[in-house]
């Protein structure tokens, strides 16, 4: 039986470990909204079931999938998935599903954000969401987890964490008015270290250009283990992204984590710039409360939005011109991982990647692998 605790994770000795950290699972959602994905969403499912094969050969994958798409997803996806019936209201699990927080006994509870479609009424993406913000409570339950409903609005790709004591997040995402506007920078701090065990939290300023999410971290830096990350570059300086990236960096070199480290910035040159086609916004219907798909929109493409998986790494893969730079680079940031890319762009398309659809259930086994040490 699940249980909702009134506590908090970091009163109860609990923390967020670092995504790569080992694993027990994967959990995803299933794209079908006609109004996000195009042609009713059978090529996102494609994709979707392409990261579920990749993610399935370095841990167990479990796919939330509507009564309605149960039998199709099943039959698409592997024998190994788990495929689950879930309502939604659209494909976020990275968003809308639990953070997974552990402690040194190997205990594993989740953190249930409240979501509200990355901004409600003003400026979110669609209209209602009720479905989704019962998700991360649906798979607690499913996992056997116990659980922390958490007293504001956040969503999981607004955060990253090295598992010993840092956040990074973004100003433009976490201090936009429309998630908590009646929550200072302080106390959204406060907030962050009670529910994720963290010391210290470190703020760039904007997330990728043009990323709908109002700047989701995810998109723009990662840690690739403690005191190293991987930014989104552009050597361009007509870009939009240039100036961001700059920044982002300077305030980096600048930083020090929980433990009084320096980081280690990698640059990894963005895909495209890329652009949604014609025939692409045609595909999607339209729909009232919904953000609209437009022909030559510039779309939010980061090779930085990966997944870490206990084994493997998946990447998306989004220019050909530059997929395979950066492949290699990825690669030789995590030499104790298999790399593997996967096409990326219909995922793309519907407004994030591979990090956003997926969220990793941590094993607890705080020292059963050892992160790779920084260089």
């Amino acid at each position: 039986m699940t249980r909702t605790f009134s506590t908090d994770p970091r009163r109860d000795g609990y923390r967020m470990p670092g995504e790569f950290e080992p694993h027990d699972g994967c959990w995803m959602l299933w794209p079908e909204r006609p109004d996000n994905w195009r042609l009713g969403g059978k090529p996102a499912q494609q994709a979707f079931v392409a990261v579920a094969t990749a993610i399935s050969a370095s841990e167990p994958v479990s796919v939330g999938v509507s009564a309605g798409q149960f039998a199709n997803a099943r039959r698409l996806l592997p024998a190994s998935v788990r495929v689950v019936e879930i309502s939604s209201n659209d494909a976020w699990m990275r968003d809308v599903g639990p953070t997974f927080v552990v402690d040194d006994r190997g205990g594993v509870r989740g953190v249930d954000w409240q979501f509200n479609a990355w901004g409600g009424l003003d400026g979110g993406l669609y209209f209602p969401w009720e479905k989704d913000d019962a998700v991360a409570q649906k798979v607690l339950e499913i996992e056997g987890r116990d659980r922390y409903r958490a007293p504001f609005v956040l969503e999981g790709g607004a955060i990253h964490v090295d598992g010993q004591g840092t956040l990074i997040t973004t100003e433009e995402c976490l201090l936009n008015r429309n998630r908590n506007p009646h929550l200072t920078r302080n106390d959204i701090e406060r907030l962050l270290q009670r529910y994720l065990g963290v010391e210290v939290v470190l703020w760039l300023g904007r997330g990728v250009y043009r990323d709908e999410t109002d700047g989701h971290v995810d998109n723009l830096c990662a840690y690739v283990r403690p005191g190293e990350v991987v930014l989104t570059w552009t050597d361009d300086p007509r870009d939009p992204q240039y100036e961001i990236s700059r920044d982002a960096c300077e305030r980096l070199m600048q930083a020090r984590d929980a433990r009084g480290r320096r980081f280690k910035v990698h640059k990894l040159i963005q895909p495209g710039p890329l652009r949604m086609t014609k025939s692409e916004a045609e595909g999607v219907d339209s729909a009232e409360g919904t953000a609209p798909r437009e022909a030559g929109a510039r779309l939010a493409g980061s090779y930085v939005n990966f997944y870490i998986g206990t084994r493997r790494v998946v990447v998306p893969l989004l220019d050909a011109k530059r997929d395979g730079p950066a492949l290699r680079k990825i690669s030789s940031l995590f030499p104790g991982r298999e790399v593997v890319g996967v096409p990326g762009r219909e995922i793309l398309l519907g407004g994030g990647n591979i990090h956003c659809i997926t969220q990793q259930v941590p094993s607890g086994r705080r020292r059963a692998r050892r992160a790779e040490p920084a260089r």
